[in-house]
């Protein structure tokens, strides 16, 4: 994805409904075709990140919504373009700043750095992975030596996938290191 092509051509953030994001994507790029807008709305962006969820003891790779709420619109703004996005089933407006001589707030383009960051984020190689899992919390061990004991988690190692978990022998805790996938929350 190209940030910019000229000086005219700007990204722009729109607010949506948020859980709407995929269907006003659709509408606008469906208005944008029909209206012949093409050489003025150029890209239509939901901004996701790669992230693996773990569910039910198995790994889901899963697109995060960045901002929620939330698509990115390069275009080149004149009347027509504004009117085309503003108008689209669930746009509820541009992020815009006031300005008095104006009738209608001035929407503010994003600077290139910004687009860069979020696009470049878009396009990660390592997905992060989602933890459902906060110190404290106790889990049942469903793999493993330890299987069907129920232990506390005193860590959690985000980067390694793993989890401490304290579990008591004997009546003395013991740290074990387990993967993400060998416990299940009670």
């Amino acid at each position: 994805m190209s940030t910019t092509s000229n000086k005219e051509d700007r990204w722009y953030i729109i607010h949506t409904y948020s859980g709407q994001e995929e269907r006003v994507k659709r509408n606008l790029d469906q208005r944008v075709a029909s209206m012949d807008v093409n050489d003025k709305i150029f890209q239509v962006v939901i901004p996701t990140e790669p992230e693996i969820e773990i569910k039910e003891g198995k790994r889901k790779s899963v697109k995060k919504k960045v901002f929620p709420g939330y698509i990115l619109v390069q275009m080149n703004m004149d009347d027509d373009s504004w009117h085309v996005v503003r108008n689209t089933p669930g746009v509820t407006g541009f992020v815009s700043s006031e300005d008095e001589a104006e009738s209608r707030p001035k929407p503010v383009p994003l600077e290139e750095h910004e687009v860069e960051k979020i696009l470049s984020q878009m396009e990660a190689e390592a997905p992060r992975v989602k933890v459902g899992y906060t110190e404290g919390q106790s889990v049942r061990i469903t793999d493993g030596p330890f299987t069907d004991f129920i232990g506390v988690v005193d860590q959690v190692m985000t980067d390694r996938g793993k989890l401490s978990i304290l579990v008591s022998f004997f009546g003395r805790e013991t740290p074990v290191e387990l993967d993400f996938l060998q416990v299940e929350k009670l």
